[in-house]
């Protein structure tokens, strides 16, 4: 887009202090000719642009004019190459963006920028898990969200059954290696998990997005109401001090220490959304857990502890028992 480019030539303006239009032109892709009019149009808007003829010459910002266009400060720009630098080490476009982006900045902060842009790299792999590589939909629906265009899903829901639907597309979201795209439909706002997407066709309709829609503070309240169904069922259990750690990591928010027992052991509360849940989440920590209440785990643990005897015990089921000599 010519704006773009405009803004663009600008930038390498500011940054570089005198430029060619043979510069601009190449270092934007353009024609020379292109290049020439973006200066002439600079001026015609307003923008103190000049040309200095001869030998060394080239376009410069009348006496050394600068427009700040983000009103960026030194904190502003490491923080933003940190973050953006951490994810351009695995795409070559972002890597691209950031390089001319570090040109247009000014002189005294280029080199903390690029020094940022490489301090930190991410991982997003488990331990001992394959490379989790993102949802092909994803691209499509990302440019669908920045082109404002409705989007046709044909959707495979958790029982299985295939939907189809147009939807206005809000935002994406990843979470844990797992991908969301929160969009408007005719029931309202809903939550899809886009590796169930089994189809995306991006339409010709211009898609509609509320004026008050804020795409992470839709998030917190998606991940709000998950988390509360998730923890419909607490129970109160006592465990040694060294298998604190270890439960706060497997339960995370929804364990919660309650304090020190009077036997040195420590009280813990825990969730999930049935007693089943828990009982089966604890059975593995053994005689390292003891569960207070309620009733409906402690149950479930029996009842699975009956079935690991059954198969495990001294004489396990459907194997035929040992010959006494007599």
């Amino acid at each position: 887009m010519r704006a773009d480019r405009l803004l663009a030539t600008l930038l390498l303006m500011q940054a570089r202090g005198r430029v060619t239009a043979a510069e601009v032109a190449a270092e934007l892709e353009v024609s020379l000719a292109t290049s020439r009019r973006d200066f002439v149009a600079l001026s015609t808007a307003g923008i103190p642009v000049y040309a200095q003829p001869g030998r060394g010459g080239g376009w410069t910002l009348l006496g050394g004019a600068r427009t700040d266009l983000t009103g960026l400060t030194l904190g502003e720009v490491r923080a933003l190459f940190l973050l953006t630098g951490s994810a351009a080490t695995l795409d070559s476009t972002a890597r691209s963006a950031l390089s001319k982006l570090v040109q247009a900045l000014p002189q005294t902060f280029r080199a903390q920028a690029q020094t940022a842009a490489t301090a930190m790299a991410l991982d997003p792999t488990p331990w001992g898990e394959h490379e989790h590589l993102r949802p092909e939909p994803v691209a499509a629906l990302q440019d669908a969200i920045v082109a404002g265009r409705k989007v046709t899903l044909e959707y495979e829901n958790h029982a299985h059954e295939l939907t189809r639907r147009l939807v206005d597309p809000w935002g994406v979201v990843s979470k844990n290696n797992i991908w969301y795209l929160i969009a408007g439909t005719e029931a309202g706002q809903r939550t899809f998990r886009i590796e169930r997407i089994i189809e995306t066709v991006v339409s010709d309709l211009a898609s509609t997005r509320p004026s008050n829609f804020e795409l992470t503070r839709e998030w917190g309240l998606i991940v709000e109401d998950l988390e509360q169904r998730r923890s419909l069922v607490q129970a109160t259990i006592l465990t040694d001090p060294g298998l604190v750690l270890p439960l706060r990591e497997h339960f995370g928010r929804h364990c919660q220490e309650l304090g020190l027992d009077a036997d040195g052991r420590v009280r813990l509360q825990v969730a999930a959304p049935m007693a089943r849940s828990i009982a089966e989440q604890l059975a593995g920590w053994g005689g390292g857990v003891e569960v207070l209440e309620p009733e409906a785990v402690k149950t479930h643990l029996a009842a699975l502890g009956a079935e690991l005897v059954h198969l495990y015990g001294p004489n396990p089921a459907g194997r035929p028992q040992a010959q006494q000599e007599g």
